[in-house]
């Protein structure tokens, strides 16, 4: 990544500036770019804190922010930079509360070098919105502004109008932290200031630096949301069957799994998402086979009694963790990313024997990735049948559970406590 700070001293504020131009100029995922700056490692951690969080609030408020900011200005910007420089100027006073003259005067400052010419402007936009756009903000729709079109229409036909306001609502609020421990949950809720949430999986109110946390050079826990620990609590009978584990990466549920004393085959089609997920098992002190493979073509030596597919998806989902998610994906992302799905499940039918069991998730939010997607898989004629998941074995978590026996989460499920990933889970069985 190009440092854009050229030599003036690093400031969590400059940081946000290049990651905020790389993700919404480029369209490059927010976690890729912010992890990779190069002038990161040179902040304190409350800094690095302070940059991810503005970064985030900017994508998290930015229908918001640019409805405000569109009322001050008589012609849009044509840099993007300019852009950004003024929404990242705007969020700290509309939504981090910052003082006006330490919101203003820093973000002035940063215009520097070829954006020299656009001081006057921002100096003069942002102290209009530092006087007006709070009574702006009170006026607004948030959830609708934040929402683009399509995702908006989208979720209102599958989840109806409130169903899509809960949602949407839901991104508009910082996540809470959920691990996964490997074993103790009552003791690890307790040493990490957390609450048991259900089976393994505790929350924490606010993340802080996760390498800091007690139990992590241990390898007690790894970061997973409660959502995202379901899936694999939902493949019966694992300890001591092989089970694969197909598009694998970060890991989590290859984690889970073989903790369950599974003997897990990883397979992941990224080197470099394969090496962390080895990284990952090394810290957990967890075995599994980590094969490098795109599963629409790799098979195993034999056939499995269990098979695990979290496939590839638009994520939108964990829009609440990925505020950037809502800017990337487009229709035509919906439509490539089911074929891609279906042709992984067939591919995992092929790797199971007759009566083998597969677990199917996606976290999206997108029905064409969910339950509309094995709908037709079983009309087209692929072997399978779905096996109904029970309320019972889901550990008292209040998700729901469809006619045909599928788990639909949603991020506004569980409100009170912070939400949840929107996932779709269905379980199937090979016929014959």
């Amino acid at each position: 990544m190009a440092d854009r700070s050229g030599a003036e001293p690093t400031s969590a504020r400059r940081v946000a500036l290049d990651v905020l131009d790389l993700v919404l100029g480029e369209q490059r995922p927010l976690d890729e770019v912010f992890g990779g700056h190069p002038r990161l490692g040179l902040l304190a951690g409350r800094d690095r804190a302070y940059a991810r969080l503005l970064v985030a609030t900017t994508l998290r408020r930015l229908g918001q922010i640019d409805a405000v900011l569109d009322r001050f200005l008589r012609q849009a910007p044509k840099s993007i930079q300019v852009r950004n420089l003024l929404r990242l100027g705007a969020a700290q006073l509309l939504f981090l509360h910052t003082p006006a003259h330490a919101a203003v005067a820093e973000t002035v400052a940063l215009a520097g070098g070829r954006l020299a010419f656009a001081r006057g402007l921002a100096n003069a936009v942002l102290r209009r919105v530092a006087r007006e756009g709070e009574g702006l903000v009170a006026e607004q729709d948030a959830p609708r502004l934040n929402t683009p079109d399509w995702l908006w229409n989208s979720w209102c036909e599958a989840y109806g109008e409130a169903g899509a306001r809960a949602i949407a609502e839901a991104h508009l609020i910082e996540p809470p932290l959920d691990l996964t421990v490997k074993d103790r949950a009552e003791v690890w809720a307790r040493r990490l200031d957390a609450v048991h949430l259900y089976g393994s999986t505790l929350r924490r109110a606010t993340a802080g630096g996760i390498e800091d946390l007690p139990g992590y050079a241990e390898g007690a826990w790894w970061v997973q949301d409660a959502a995202a620990a379901l899936p694999a609590r939902l493949l019966p009978d694992i300890a001591g069957r092989t089970v694969i584990d197909l598009c694998a990466a970060p890991g989590g549920k290859t984690a889970q799994l073989a903790a369950a004393g599974a003997r897990v085959v990883a397979v992941e089609a990224s080197a470099q998402r394969a090496e962390r997920l080895g990284a990952n098992l090394a810290r957990l002190r967890l075995d599994a086979e980590v094969v490098i493979a795109d599963a629409r073509a790799w098979r195993p030596g034999h056939q499995v009694e269990r098979l695990l597919l979290d496939a590839p998806c638009t994520a939108t989902g964990t829009i609440r963790r990925h505020p950037d998610i809502v800017w990337h994906k487009t229709p035509a992302d919906v439509v490539r990313l089911a074929g891609l799905q279906r042709q992984l499940l067939a591919a995992a039918v092929e790797m199971l024997l007759p009566s083998g069991v597969l677990v199917y998730a996606s976290c999206s939010l997108q029905p064409e990735e969910g339950a509309l997607l094995i709908d037709a898989a079983l009309a087209d004629g692929l072997p399978l049948e779905r096996v109904a998941i029970e309320r019972h074995e889901l550990g008292g978590l209040a998700v729901d559970l469809t006619e045909a026996g599928d788990v639909r989460t949603l991020p506004s499920h569980l409100a009170a406590q912070g939400g949840l990933d929107g996932f779709f889970i269905a379980r199937l069985r090979r016929r014959g």
